[in-house]
């Protein structure tokens, strides 16, 4: 049975490098070890939280509660037929790993997606997207336990509800349900998605052809050059998420702002570059004390070294007002807030 830690160090578990602490901690490396934690029952009597790599959560506060770190690893081809492959992803992967298995393997369907940080578990409740690929075009099912019956359920994709870095998960059944598995769908045709961001520039510069392997470097390349190393400085990637607006608005506010980037999501409605809202707005490599907009990508907020998670949400709400203030656009955060 898995040991439950008390007033366990959070810093070295997620990315922003918050120093807080856990009431209670534990790691479960398989479904077994999850299901006897759980019937400890300290998920009743205190507020619990599913931890991957903390890369996609800021830390404001000790934890009163129940922290539970999921280390389920394991990568398994499960069909395999002409087209495609049907494989098996424990839920504790780190997801550039998985990404770089499927590369590797000549697949496609990810590889747009290398180098987003965090596990294969939170994929799904993330929904997690670059480059013009999302993780629900992959999803085919994913394995849960069900916590108060500790019962498996797996949902299909449909049930998953996915949207724009949205999915069920991160509704009413975030607490109902820990994801164990995921499985995914991965085509042996090479999808060859370029047009987005700089991807067909940095392949000409790489001088390489497209495939899976060599967009992930390009990919890879580009994300290295914007994006800072959470080990050296912490973050939690892009902090916001796109907002999307009416198509009308957005046509009013390009007049005033004619460099303003957006991309058409329907006839009435477009996803507008929360990053140039930013950068726009005079915030990019904006800093107070140690909680500061990273200086070549606005969408990524940083700590300088011993910023607390209340500077860093503070500074995240000032950008929020001053956004709402000059383009009437509200920005919403994309990482999970405890």
């Amino acid at each position: 049975m898995s040991n439950i830690l008390n007033n366990y160090c959070l810093k070295n578990h997620n990315t922003f490098g918050i120093n807080v602490k856990a009431k209670y901690f534990s790691t479960f490396n398989s479904m077994l070890e999850l299901k006897d934690i759980l019937k400890i029952n300290l998920h009743k009597k205190e507020k619990f939280f599913i931890l991957g790599s903390g890369s996609n959560i800021l830390l404001t506060k000790d934890f009163d509660g129940f922290i539970l770190h999921n280390k389920i690893e394991g990568i398994c081809i499960i069909e395999d037929n002409e087209n495609d492959i049907i494989v098996e992803v424990g839920s504790g992967v780190v997801w550039h790993d998985f990404v770089m298995w499927s590369v590797n393997q000549e697949l496609s369907g990810i590889e747009n997606l290398a180098l987003i940080p965090g596990t294969v578990g939170a994929s799904p409740v993330q929904n997690i997207g670059a480059y013009g690929m999302e993780a629900k075009d992959s999803i085919t099912k994913v394995h849960t336990l069900e916590i108060k019956n500790k019962e498996v359920k797996i949902f299909s994709n449909k049930e998953c509800e996915f949207s724009y870095r949205n999915s069920i998960f991160k509704k009413e059944e975030e607490k109902k349900f820990i994801i164990t598995k995921v499985e995914f769908k991965l085509s042996k045709e090479h999808f060859n998605r370029t047009e987005y961001g700089a991807i067909e520039e940095e392949l000409k510069k790489l001088k390489l052809k497209a495939k899976p392997a060599s967009i992930a470097k390009a990919v890879i390349k580009i994300r290295n050059r914007k994006l800072p190393d959470p080990k050296v400085l912490g973050n939690s990637g892009s902090f916001f998420k796109n907002p999307v607006i009416k198509t009308s608005e957005f046509n009013v506010l390009k007049k005033e702002f004619p460099e303003m980037i957006g991309y058409t999501i329907s006839n009435s409605q477009t996803k507008v570059a929360a990053g140039w809202l930013i950068d726009n707005a005079g915030l990019k490599g904006y800093r107070k004390a140690d909680a500061g907009v990273h200086r070549n990508q606005a969408l990524v907020l940083v700590n300088y070294g011993n910023a607390s998670g209340t500077e860093i949400i503070n500074l995240a709400k000032k950008i929020q007002q001053k956004i709402k203030a000059q383009y009437g656009i509200i920005i919403e955060p994309e990482v999970s807030i405890l």
